[in-house]
């Protein structure tokens, strides 16, 4: 099987390129260092034309318009170049990304979507990482008492590749992935100083003060507007529930925030 894996240098495209690769398929990677865009349809063909499967990962979040749009639009392309099976990647508990799940749905394909809680890397790559290694601590916009069953990024990548590799196992299903434990932001964050040997503070703020917070750190402010009332939806405790969705799709637990925060931590992370 050869899959297109988009966003294949990022956060999740480049472990389920890695997935991929050692399931045995023939990954063909999409990012603009191959030549697509997901905002430029020309440059979809080419990618897609000869594959039989394809991960979709949109590159901001997914449930904006902009994705349900491009999600829409790219799916059906897919099929109609005979690339039926596809997986999209979607946020666990945002009502948001409904009218993207949505679109897929409608493409014809033969589809399955995983819906992700946090990413542990959340912490280990992008914009939070640096205020961990440079302020010696986080300002997020979750209470004391939110907690969330943060997940590792391997995890969602193994299971996007058995979805892929299990025939029609989990064609027109969706699979709510969570890690093993629910970790409130302020623990997360004592796990990691725990592990770096470092002392790192953790400080809630509301989610409109957060705002200035991430403007701060060069988030054009449209942005920022769409990612706090983002976190007003996403930060309210409602996702504070475990699944065994990877345990079903994997045979076995997801890895634990404690494991991920002492590789990070060896690998010199926030060092």
């Amino acid at each position: 099987m050869t899959v297109v894996v988009t966003g294949a240098t990022g956060r999740t495209g480049g472990r389920v390129a890695s997935a991929a690769r050692a399931a045995g398929l023939t990954v063909r990677a999409a990012s603009r260092a191959t030549g697509f865009d997901w905002r430029d349809r020309s440059t979809w063909a080419e990618t897609l034309r000869g594959a039989e499967a394809a991960y979709l990962a949109f590159p901001t979040d997914v449930g904006s318009p902009e994705a349900t749009r491009a999600v829409g639009e790219i799916s059906r392309e897919a099929v109609s170049l005979g690339v039926r099976r596809l997986v999209l990647l979607s946020a666990r508990g945002e009502e948001r990304a409904r009218p993207t799940e949505e679109a897929l749905r409608e493409s014809g394909a033969d589809w399955t979507i995983v819906q992700a809680s946090w990413f542990s890397q959340n912490f280990s790559e992008g914009p939070l990482v640096e205020e961990l290694r440079l302020s010696g601590g986080l300002v997020f916009p979750a209470a004391e008492g939110v907690r969330e069953p943060f997940i590792d990024v391997r995890d969602i990548a193994d299971v996007v590749v058995a979805a892929l590799t299990s025939g029609d196992r989990y064609v027109r299903r969706e699979i709510d992935v969570t890690g093993p434990r629910l970790v409130a932001w302020g623990e997360a964050v004592a796990e990691i100083a725990a592990a770096t040997g470092r002392e790192l503070a953790y400080r809630a703020v509301p989610t409109r003060e957060y705002r200035e917070h991430l403007v701060g750190f060069g988030v054009p402010g449209e942005e920022a507007d769409f990612l706090v009332e983002l976190f007003e939806e996403l930060l309210d405790g409602h996702n504070a529930q475990l699944t065994d969705g990877v345990r079903q799709v994997l045979g076995r637990e997801p890895r634990d925030f404690a494991e991920f925060a002492k590789e990070a931590a060896a690998a010199g992370t926030w060092g």
